[in-house]
């Protein structure tokens, strides 16, 4: 296999193709947005995702290629790729490149990025004054793939870990389930990538290290889809906050609850939300504070602190009051909501729209904090 391997790195990591990935990486739009996802990517159709692959890999635009949890197919398969590929390389095994698609999905998703959380750079974010490398070297895909494999290899028994696991122990984030959520993406694209290269996995083992873990940041069983159509504002008939709810969160979420229909206010305090003064009234995180305020509970004020609150749960296992974090990145999430029970969400949502409950199912969660 390695001398496979090499051979494949020989003809995929060329200067010429290198060169032309990455500009293709610096040339991408650092504010576009990240993929409209919600929910476990579960079931994806290996074979349609290697069709749409493919097509990407023979030159396609990527304007007609739909891909399920991609938003830019021309930019991110390309990176897919130079990851598998620079994994060939170094004779890393399947699962570990699932890992770090997964991971550069979850970062980054999939874009080279010129900024981040801090210091954070490139495929994998990573940081410069962390001993990464310089900045130019983290910006080149190919170094940065390497990198986080050379770290992944140290790993004492990453190949018996999940995804999320393994993922994690070279990452360190803050949000250390947050990766499962893209396992099965990548999973659809490493097997869609590797088979372009003859032969690359001829020496892998017979039993597929596919996950089946479902232990990610999954939505709930319950995604708010059976109360139908929400008006701006107000209750969803039927629904009633659970009744293993902790107290203090049943207290939040009826204090928040009080606040429907008023409108958001950027900076507002959310101390007087029905009051004739702007300020008064709740931007998302001020929603959050002073719901738990009302409740004994202290938070912080702003999404950014409030993102650190209490402790990182899987958004598969969410229970009632529980803060779930999305827009932006999962370093830097920009938006927060509070999950309520039976798959819905109460949130300030944005300048010009009323304090409304949304199913989870609309979310693309980053992040999810239990502060009881």
């Amino acid at each position: 296999m390695k001398g496979i391997a090499a051979g494949i790195g020989v003809v995929v990591l060329s200067p010429l193709l290198l060169a032309g990935t990455a500009m293709m990486m610096a040339s991408s739009s650092e504010a576009a947005t990240t993929a409209s996802f919600s929910g476990c990517l579960t079931g994806l159709d290996t074979a349609e995702v290697t069709k749409e692959v493919t097509k990407i890999l023979d030159g396609a635009s990527g304007k007609d290629i739909h891909i399920q949890g991609l938003d830019l197919p021309a930019e991110q398969i390309p990176n897919a790729q130079t990851i598998v590929a620079t994994g060939l390389s170094l004779d890393v095994p399947k699962k570990g490149q699932i890992v770090a698609i997964a991971t550069a999905m979850q970062e980054s998703r999939l874009r080279n990025l010129n900024s981040g959380d801090r210091d954070s750079l490139g495929l994998f974010q990573q940081r410069p004054s962390q001993g990464w490398g310089t900045a130019q070297q983290i910006r080149d895909p190919v170094y940065a793939s390497e990198q986080f494999y050379k770290h992944l290899l140290k790993v004492d028994g990453w190949q018996q870990m999940k995804v999320t696991q393994a993922a994690q122990a070279v990452q360190a984030s803050g949000y250390p389930d947050a990766y499962a959520q893209w396992e099965d993406l990548a999973t659809a694209l490493q097997k869609a990538i590797a088979k372009t290269f003859p032969n690359a996995g001829k020496d892998e083992p017979a039993k597929d290290t596919e996950s089946a873990s479902g232990a990610g940041m999954c939505t709930p069983d319950k995604d708010g889809t059976s109360f139908g159509r929400i008006p701006e504002g107000s209750v969803p008939k039927g629904y009633k906050i659970p009744k293993d709810a902790d107290p203090k969160a049943r207290a939040a979420i009826e204090w928040a609850m009080h606040q429907l229909g008023t409108l958001y206010q950027w900076g507002g305090s959310c101390t007087d939300s029905h009051g004739p003064d702007p300020m008064g009234r709740c931007d998302c995180s001020s929603l959050m504070q002073q719901a738990y305020a009302h409740a004994d509970v202290k938070l912080t004020r702003t999404t950014y602190t409030q993102a650190n609150e209490g402790k990182s749960v899987s958004a598969k296992s969410l229970k009632p009051g529980d803060l779930i974090f999305s827009r932006g990145t999962a370093a830097r999430p920009e938006h927060v909501g509070m999950y309520m029970g039976e798959g819905l969400v109460i949130e300030a949502p944005r300048t010009s729209k009323p304090v409304r409950i949304t199913p989870i199912k609309d979310w693309d969660i980053l992040a999810a904090r239990r502060v009881l």
